[in-house]
Protein backbone atom coordinates (compact mmCIF):
# COMPACT_ATOMS: atom_id res chain seq x y z
CA UNK A 1 0.00 0.00 0.00
CA UNK A 2 1.31 3.48 -1.03
CA UNK A 3 1.92 6.82 0.89
CA UNK A 4 2.09 10.16 -0.01
CA UNK A 5 5.03 12.28 0.52
CA UNK A 6 5.74 13.42 3.91
CA UNK A 7 5.19 17.35 4.33
CA UNK A 8 9.19 17.73 5.13
CA UNK A 9 10.15 15.66 1.93
CA UNK A 10 8.05 18.16 0.05
CA UNK A 11 9.53 21.31 1.58
CA UNK A 12 12.62 19.68 0.82
CA UNK A 13 12.01 19.00 -3.04
CA UNK A 14 10.26 22.38 -3.74
CA UNK A 15 12.79 24.75 -2.15
CA UNK A 16 14.70 25.37 -5.27
CA UNK A 17 12.00 26.70 -6.88
CA UNK A 18 10.38 28.55 -3.58
CA UNK A 19 13.85 30.47 -3.58
CA UNK A 20 14.08 30.78 -7.10
CA UNK A 21 10.38 33.04 -6.58
CA UNK A 22 10.91 34.67 -3.86
CA UNK A 23 14.51 36.23 -4.65
CA UNK A 24 15.56 38.69 -6.55
CA UNK A 25 17.32 37.64 -10.10
CA UNK A 26 20.49 38.32 -9.11
CA UNK A 27 20.51 37.33 -5.68
CA UNK A 28 19.24 33.78 -6.69
CA UNK A 29 21.75 33.74 -9.64
CA UNK A 30 24.54 34.24 -7.12
CA UNK A 31 23.06 31.87 -5.07
CA UNK A 32 23.06 29.06 -7.70
CA UNK A 33 25.48 29.39 -9.85
CA UNK A 34 28.80 27.78 -9.66
CA UNK A 35 32.42 29.37 -11.63
CA UNK A 36 33.29 29.01 -15.52
CA UNK A 37 30.64 26.35 -17.01
CA UNK A 38 29.39 25.20 -13.86
CA UNK A 39 30.29 21.95 -14.11
CA UNK A 40 31.62 20.89 -10.70
CA UNK A 41 28.86 22.75 -9.02
CA UNK A 42 25.99 20.43 -11.66
CA UNK A 43 27.80 17.58 -10.58
CA UNK A 44 27.68 17.77 -7.04
CA UNK A 45 24.01 16.17 -6.46
CA UNK A 46 24.66 13.42 -8.96
CA UNK A 47 27.77 12.25 -7.21
CA UNK A 48 26.09 11.44 -4.45
CA UNK A 49 23.06 9.78 -5.94
CA UNK A 50 25.48 7.35 -7.43
CA UNK A 51 25.96 5.16 -4.66
CA UNK A 52 23.82 2.41 -3.29
CA UNK A 53 23.20 0.90 -0.07
CA UNK A 54 23.66 -2.92 1.13
CA UNK A 55 21.70 -2.89 4.03
CA UNK A 56 21.94 -4.85 7.48
CA UNK A 57 19.02 -6.60 8.70
CA UNK A 58 18.17 -8.06 11.88
CA UNK A 59 19.29 -5.41 14.03
CA UNK A 60 17.62 -3.91 16.72
CA UNK A 61 17.04 -0.11 15.26
CA UNK A 62 14.21 0.71 17.68
CA UNK A 63 16.16 3.67 19.04
CA UNK A 64 18.43 5.86 16.34
CA UNK A 65 20.73 7.68 17.72
CA UNK A 66 22.20 10.96 14.96
CA UNK A 67 23.88 12.71 17.97
CA UNK A 68 27.43 13.52 17.46
CA UNK A 69 30.11 15.85 18.45
CA UNK A 70 32.10 18.31 16.14
CA UNK A 71 36.00 19.55 18.08
CA UNK A 72 34.72 19.12 21.57
CA UNK A 73 30.71 20.38 20.89
CA UNK A 74 27.80 18.02 21.04
CA UNK A 75 25.65 17.76 18.63
CA UNK A 76 21.95 16.27 17.99
CA UNK A 77 22.58 15.54 14.44
CA UNK A 78 25.52 15.49 12.04
CA UNK A 79 24.11 18.01 9.69
CA UNK A 80 25.43 21.53 10.50
CA UNK A 81 25.61 25.08 8.78
CA UNK A 82 28.59 25.97 6.16
CA UNK A 83 29.64 29.56 5.96
CA UNK A 84 27.74 31.29 3.04
CA UNK A 85 27.68 35.41 2.84
CA UNK A 86 24.71 37.36 1.75
CA UNK A 87 22.31 35.50 4.07
CA UNK A 88 20.49 38.98 4.59
CA UNK A 89 19.68 38.78 1.08
CA UNK A 90 17.88 35.80 1.55
CA UNK A 91 15.93 37.12 4.63
CA UNK A 92 16.13 40.39 6.53
CA UNK A 93 17.26 38.76 9.85
CA UNK A 94 20.43 36.94 7.85
CA UNK A 95 22.47 35.02 10.20
CA UNK A 96 20.38 35.90 13.27
CA UNK A 97 17.57 33.65 11.58
CA UNK A 98 19.88 31.36 10.48
CA UNK A 99 21.88 30.64 14.00
CA UNK A 100 18.11 30.92 16.00
CA UNK A 101 17.41 27.81 13.50
CA UNK A 102 20.02 26.05 13.81
CA UNK A 103 20.76 26.49 17.98
CA UNK A 104 16.93 25.15 18.12
CA UNK A 105 17.85 21.89 15.93
CA UNK A 106 21.10 21.07 18.37
CA UNK A 107 23.43 21.78 15.72
CA UNK A 108 26.54 24.01 14.49
CA UNK A 109 26.96 27.13 12.23
CA UNK A 110 30.00 28.47 10.74
CA UNK A 111 30.11 32.27 9.87
CA UNK A 112 31.15 33.82 6.97
CA UNK A 113 33.70 36.45 7.36
CA UNK A 114 31.96 38.39 5.69
CA UNK A 115 28.57 38.57 7.43
CA UNK A 116 26.30 40.98 7.37
CA UNK A 117 25.59 40.41 11.11
CA UNK A 118 27.33 40.87 14.47
CA UNK A 119 29.28 38.30 15.74
CA UNK A 120 28.02 39.38 18.77
CA UNK A 121 24.78 38.81 17.69
CA UNK A 122 24.79 36.03 16.47
CA UNK A 123 26.52 34.57 19.68
CA UNK A 124 23.49 36.24 21.38
CA UNK A 125 21.20 33.30 19.53
CA UNK A 126 23.30 30.37 21.93
CA UNK A 127 24.06 29.01 18.55
CA UNK A 128 27.67 27.16 18.85
CA UNK A 129 29.78 29.02 15.87
CA UNK A 130 32.94 29.05 14.05
CA UNK A 131 34.94 31.27 12.00
CA UNK A 132 35.49 31.25 8.24
CA UNK A 133 38.21 33.08 7.30
CA UNK A 134 40.28 34.38 4.27
CA UNK A 135 43.88 34.71 5.04
CA UNK A 136 45.09 38.48 3.42
CA UNK A 137 48.60 39.09 1.86
CA UNK A 138 49.38 40.85 5.12
CA UNK A 139 48.37 38.73 7.96
CA UNK A 140 47.97 41.54 10.46
CA UNK A 141 45.01 42.68 8.41
CA UNK A 142 42.89 39.40 9.75
CA UNK A 143 43.69 40.17 13.52
CA UNK A 144 40.93 42.19 14.28
CA UNK A 145 38.74 40.28 12.81
CA UNK A 146 40.12 36.82 14.80
CA UNK A 147 40.16 39.14 18.08
CA UNK A 148 36.40 40.14 17.32
CA UNK A 149 35.42 36.79 16.72
CA UNK A 150 37.71 35.03 19.78
CA UNK A 151 36.13 37.98 22.31
CA UNK A 152 32.45 37.07 20.67
CA UNK A 153 33.13 33.32 21.39
CA UNK A 154 33.72 31.49 18.24
CA UNK A 155 34.82 27.96 19.10
CA UNK A 156 37.12 27.17 16.27
CA UNK A 157 38.09 28.54 13.24
CA UNK A 158 37.77 27.60 10.13
CA UNK A 159 40.81 28.41 7.03
CA UNK A 160 39.27 28.28 3.66
CA UNK A 161 42.29 27.42 1.81
CA UNK A 162 40.90 26.93 -1.80
CA UNK A 163 40.30 30.35 -3.13
CA UNK A 164 43.80 32.52 -3.30
CA UNK A 165 42.01 34.01 -6.08
CA UNK A 166 38.44 33.90 -6.37
CA UNK A 167 37.10 31.65 -9.17
CA UNK A 168 35.14 33.33 -12.35
CA UNK A 169 31.60 33.80 -12.76
CA UNK A 170 29.46 34.61 -15.69
CA UNK A 171 26.76 36.97 -15.01
CA UNK A 172 24.45 38.60 -17.45
CA UNK A 173 22.56 41.99 -16.63
CA UNK A 174 22.46 42.78 -12.95
CA UNK A 175 24.64 41.29 -9.83
CA UNK A 176 24.50 40.62 -6.89
CA UNK A 177 26.49 43.43 -5.73
CA UNK A 178 24.74 46.21 -7.61
CA UNK A 179 21.86 44.60 -6.44
CA UNK A 180 21.89 44.88 -2.94
CA UNK A 181 22.69 47.14 0.04
CA UNK A 182 26.83 46.92 0.52
CA UNK A 183 25.97 47.87 4.22
CA UNK A 184 24.93 44.56 4.54
CA UNK A 185 28.00 42.89 4.59
CA UNK A 186 31.47 42.51 6.67
CA UNK A 187 30.47 44.06 9.08
CA UNK A 188 32.95 42.63 11.83
CA UNK A 189 35.85 43.80 10.33
CA UNK A 190 37.33 47.47 11.45
CA UNK A 191 37.16 48.02 7.85
CA UNK A 192 35.89 46.99 4.85
CA UNK A 193 39.12 45.48 3.25
CA UNK A 194 37.32 45.89 -0.43
CA UNK A 195 38.08 50.03 1.04
CA UNK A 196 41.10 49.50 2.11
CA UNK A 197 43.22 50.52 -1.48
CA UNK A 198 45.97 48.43 -1.11
CA UNK A 199 47.48 44.50 -1.88
CA UNK A 200 47.60 43.44 1.69
CA UNK A 201 43.79 43.36 2.77
CA UNK A 202 43.64 40.99 -0.87
CA UNK A 203 43.36 36.83 -0.29
CA UNK A 204 47.09 35.56 0.08
CA UNK A 205 48.28 33.92 -2.74
CA UNK A 206 51.04 32.79 -0.51
CA UNK A 207 48.75 30.39 1.69
CA UNK A 208 51.08 27.54 3.40
CA UNK A 209 50.52 25.27 6.04
CA UNK A 210 52.76 27.48 8.40
CA UNK A 211 49.24 29.58 8.96
CA UNK A 212 47.20 26.75 10.37
CA UNK A 213 49.82 27.31 13.33
CA UNK A 214 49.53 30.70 12.79
CA UNK A 215 45.60 30.74 12.91
CA UNK A 216 45.90 28.48 15.90
CA UNK A 217 48.65 30.34 17.84
CA UNK A 218 47.14 34.17 17.24
CA UNK A 219 43.46 32.71 18.23
CA UNK A 220 43.95 29.57 20.59
CA UNK A 221 41.43 28.01 18.92
CA UNK A 222 41.43 24.80 16.82
CA UNK A 223 42.02 25.07 13.44
CA UNK A 224 39.71 23.42 10.67
CA UNK A 225 41.48 23.39 7.08
CA UNK A 226 38.52 23.79 4.31
CA UNK A 227 39.10 23.07 0.64
CA UNK A 228 40.73 20.00 0.75
CA UNK A 229 40.03 17.40 -1.85
CA UNK A 230 43.55 14.86 -1.76
CA UNK A 231 44.53 12.66 0.62
CA UNK A 232 47.88 13.90 0.67
CA UNK A 233 47.03 17.60 1.18
CA UNK A 234 45.25 16.43 3.99
CA UNK A 235 47.78 14.41 5.81
CA UNK A 236 50.21 17.83 5.57
CA UNK A 237 47.64 19.85 7.26
CA UNK A 238 47.05 17.57 9.82
CA UNK A 239 50.95 17.42 10.65
CA UNK A 240 50.67 21.36 10.74
CA UNK A 241 48.63 21.08 13.71
CA UNK A 242 45.10 21.22 11.75
CA UNK A 243 42.33 19.83 14.07
CA UNK A 244 39.75 19.07 11.05
CA UNK A 245 40.12 18.56 7.20
CA UNK A 246 37.13 19.54 5.59
CA UNK A 247 36.54 17.86 1.95
CA UNK A 248 34.96 20.39 -0.18
CA UNK A 249 35.19 22.17 -3.44
CA UNK A 250 33.72 25.12 -2.76
CA UNK A 251 29.99 24.86 -4.16
CA UNK A 252 31.79 24.76 -7.44
CA UNK A 253 32.92 28.28 -7.10
CA UNK A 254 36.09 27.70 -7.19
CA UNK A 255 38.19 25.50 -9.84
CA UNK A 256 35.65 24.18 -12.24
CA UNK A 257 35.84 20.83 -13.50
CA UNK A 258 37.11 19.81 -9.73
CA UNK A 259 36.35 17.11 -8.53
CA UNK A 260 33.26 15.94 -6.68
CA UNK A 261 33.50 15.93 -3.05
CA UNK A 262 31.77 12.46 -2.84
CA UNK A 263 34.34 10.81 -4.82
CA UNK A 264 37.13 12.38 -2.81
CA UNK A 265 35.97 11.76 0.47
CA UNK A 266 36.84 8.39 1.24
CA UNK A 267 40.48 8.64 0.69
CA UNK A 268 40.60 11.50 2.95
CA UNK A 269 39.10 9.74 5.88
CA UNK A 270 41.11 6.89 4.91
CA UNK A 271 44.35 9.20 5.16
CA UNK A 272 43.94 11.38 8.57
CA UNK A 273 40.27 9.90 10.10
CA UNK A 274 41.89 8.44 12.96
CA UNK A 275 43.93 11.62 14.01
CA UNK A 276 41.75 14.27 13.16
CA UNK A 277 38.48 14.79 12.05
CA UNK A 278 36.78 14.96 8.71
CA UNK A 279 33.87 16.59 7.12
CA UNK A 280 32.15 17.07 3.62
CA UNK A 281 29.61 19.00 2.19
CA UNK A 282 28.82 19.79 -1.71
CA UNK A 283 25.20 18.61 -2.86
CA UNK A 284 24.00 16.98 0.23
CA UNK A 285 20.26 17.64 0.27
CA UNK A 286 18.55 14.51 1.52
CA UNK A 287 19.18 11.54 4.38
CA UNK A 288 20.25 9.08 2.26
CA UNK A 289 23.58 11.41 1.22
CA UNK A 290 24.19 12.31 4.92
CA UNK A 291 24.24 8.44 5.86
CA UNK A 292 26.29 8.08 2.30
CA UNK A 293 28.73 10.77 3.89
CA UNK A 294 29.11 9.01 7.04
CA UNK A 295 29.76 5.35 5.55
CA UNK A 296 32.70 7.31 3.92
CA UNK A 297 34.22 8.40 7.28
CA UNK A 298 32.85 11.93 7.29
CA UNK A 299 31.86 12.84 10.80
CA UNK A 300 29.30 15.86 9.46
CA UNK A 301 27.51 16.78 6.51
CA UNK A 302 27.87 20.66 6.02
CA UNK A 303 25.14 22.17 3.82
CA UNK A 304 25.76 25.61 2.30
CA UNK A 305 23.06 26.48 -0.78
CA UNK A 306 20.02 24.87 1.04
CA UNK A 307 19.68 26.47 3.93
CA UNK A 308 19.67 29.74 2.28
CA UNK A 309 17.01 28.23 0.43
CA UNK A 310 15.37 27.71 3.05
CA UNK A 311 16.23 30.94 4.91
CA UNK A 312 14.58 32.56 1.91
CA UNK A 313 11.63 30.31 1.88
CA UNK A 314 10.40 31.32 5.33
CA UNK A 315 13.01 32.72 7.69
CA UNK A 316 13.75 31.00 10.68
CA UNK A 317 11.04 28.48 10.48
CA UNK A 318 12.30 27.69 7.20
CA UNK A 319 15.39 26.53 8.48
CA UNK A 320 13.84 24.61 11.32
CA UNK A 321 11.55 23.33 9.00
CA UNK A 322 14.34 21.87 6.63
CA UNK A 323 16.55 20.65 9.40
CA UNK A 324 13.54 18.71 10.99
CA UNK A 325 13.02 16.91 7.43
CA UNK A 326 16.71 16.24 7.04
CA UNK A 327 16.77 14.37 10.48
CA UNK A 328 13.76 12.43 9.58
CA UNK A 329 15.31 11.44 6.46
CA UNK A 330 18.09 10.08 8.50
CA UNK A 331 16.27 8.18 11.11
CA UNK A 332 14.36 6.28 8.62
CA UNK A 333 17.88 5.71 6.33
CA UNK A 334 19.52 4.66 9.01
CA UNK A 335 16.42 2.69 10.49
CA UNK A 336 16.50 0.78 7.19
CA UNK A 337 19.88 0.55 6.85
CA UNK A 338 20.07 -1.46 9.99
CA UNK A 339 22.27 1.62 11.62
CA UNK A 340 21.25 2.74 15.39
CA UNK A 341 23.63 5.64 15.68
CA UNK A 342 26.01 7.35 13.80
CA UNK A 343 28.97 5.85 14.98
CA UNK A 344 28.15 2.67 13.97
CA UNK A 345 27.63 3.19 10.05
CA UNK A 346 30.32 0.59 8.58
CA UNK A 347 32.11 1.22 5.26
CA UNK A 348 30.54 -1.35 3.74
CA UNK A 349 27.06 -0.10 3.77
CA UNK A 350 27.75 1.41 0.07
CA UNK A 351 28.56 -0.86 -2.31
Amino acid sequence: MGSSPRPGDRFLDTLLDTARARLPEPVFRYYVQGSRDGVSAIEAVAAWDRFRFLPRVLRDVTTVDTTTSLLGTPLATPYAVAPTTQQRAAHPEGEIAMAAAVAAAGSLMVVSSNAGSRFEDIAATGVPWWLQVYVTTERARCLFLLEHAVAAGARAVVLTADTPVVGTKYDEGETIWEATDPGLLRVNFEADPNELGDAGAAKATDLSVDDIDWLATTTGLPVVVKGVLRSDEARRCVRAGASAVWVSNHGGRQLDYAAATAHCLEDVAAAVGDTAEVYVDGGIRCGRHALAALALGARAAFLGRLPLYALAADGRDGVAVMFEALDEQLVEAMRLAGCPSTGSVPRDLLM
